[in-house]
């Protein structure tokens, strides 16, 4: 696993929202800084977490000219279902064959409970509107993502 860093180039992406909808990075950015959170599992107690302070903390991220777009290897069908039981207000990004998380490098080897399998790694990217990277978030609690990026942006 070889994750982006800060003063990388992101690499542009194009992939279906929770609505079905095409949504590109490259639109996001005319008008804001991203920040691009992979998460492992929609619906599970930690993504869920970090998701509902995001939600929570839409307006402070705004504030600071920065949108939030989340990125897992759920279907489109599942991000539907967790935008709409935890009333998400923004947009949930499919990445089944893991093709974005594997540009950002953000996929790869994990251990739980002893058993080893790929998967998505939980890192954040503060993606500047020039497109390059201005910060990688990977040292947080999920319940904590949050106020890491807002102190982050508040610094700035």
């Amino acid at each position: 696993m070889n994750t982006l860093q800060a003063g990388a180039q992101a690499p542009q992406f194009t992939l279906q929202n929770q609505d079905g909808d095409s949504i590109a990075l490259g639109t996001l950015l005319e008008s804001n800084q991203v920040l691009v959170y992979f998460y492992p599992k929609a619906l599970t107690p930690g993504c869920t977490v970090q998701a509902e302070q995001l939600r929570d903390h839409k307006a402070q991220l705004a504030q600071y000219n920065t949108v939030a777009v989340g990125i897992s290897p759920d279907p489109v069908k599942k991000l539907k279902n967790f935008e709409t039981k935890k009333e998400l207000n923004f947009d949930l990004l499919s990445d089944e064959d893991h093709a974005i998380a594997d540009a950002f490098g953000v996929w790869g080897l994990k251990k739980f409970m002893g058993k080893e399998y790929d998967g998505i790694h939980r890192i954040s990217f503060l993606i500047g509107q020039d497109g390059t990277v201005k910060h990688v978030f990977n040292k947080f609690k999920t319940k904590e993502h949050h106020q890491v990026v807002i102190d982050y942006l508040a610094a700035q």
